[in-house]
């Protein structure tokens, strides 16, 4: 029976080059000397820290391009708010990796709705669609293509 899992992931790589570009940027931008500005990344969380919000406006400005261009999604970013101390000002911003439950369960919902030929089930962070023909597979993934969800999608793992 044909199948295939609906997940949200982000290149780890591809997010540590990223940031590894961002810092390199940040340190030889005119506007950032002198200001000690840094991102941190740990796991799938990118400290941000600088001397002031709008120092921080500006170096998630250069974020969204270097994601952008590494192919990393700016919806799966979950912006926390920013928080000035002194003379300094941190912002934390964390990278969704998998679906969670209510977004599983939303999506599961939204297949059900349009009455497709599948079956749809909660798999961990993923979820898992399978049915009879490979149609109505592709039919499910160009509707949640198309469908406002605010995950990047990724549909992988196809077997016919």
């Amino acid at each position: 029976m044909p199948s295939f899992d609906i997940v949200a992931e982000v290149d780890s790589h591809e997010l540590t080059n990223a940031v590894d570009q961002m810092n390199r940027e940040v340190s030889n931008r005119f506007d950032f000397k002198g200001s000690d500005a840094k991102i941190v990344l740990k796991e799938y969380e990118m400290n941000f820290e600088a001397s002031s919000d709008f120092q921080l406006k500006q170096m998630r400005d250069i974020m969204v391009n270097k994601l952008s261009k590494r192919g990393i999604d700016n919806r799966c970013l979950d912006r926390g708010k920013v928080d000035e101390r002194g003379l300094r000002a941190y912002q934390t911003i964390t990278v969704k990796h998998g679906i969670d439950k209510e977004d599983a369960k939303k999506i599961t919902k939204m297949i059900k709705e349009q009455k497709f030929k599948v079956q749809a089930a909660i798999q961990g962070e993923q979820v898992r669609v399978t049915g009879k023909k490979r149609d109505d597979l592709q039919a499910v993934m160009a509707y949640l293509k198309g469908a406002d969800i605010d995950l990047p999608l990724q549909f992988n793992n196809f077997r016919d």
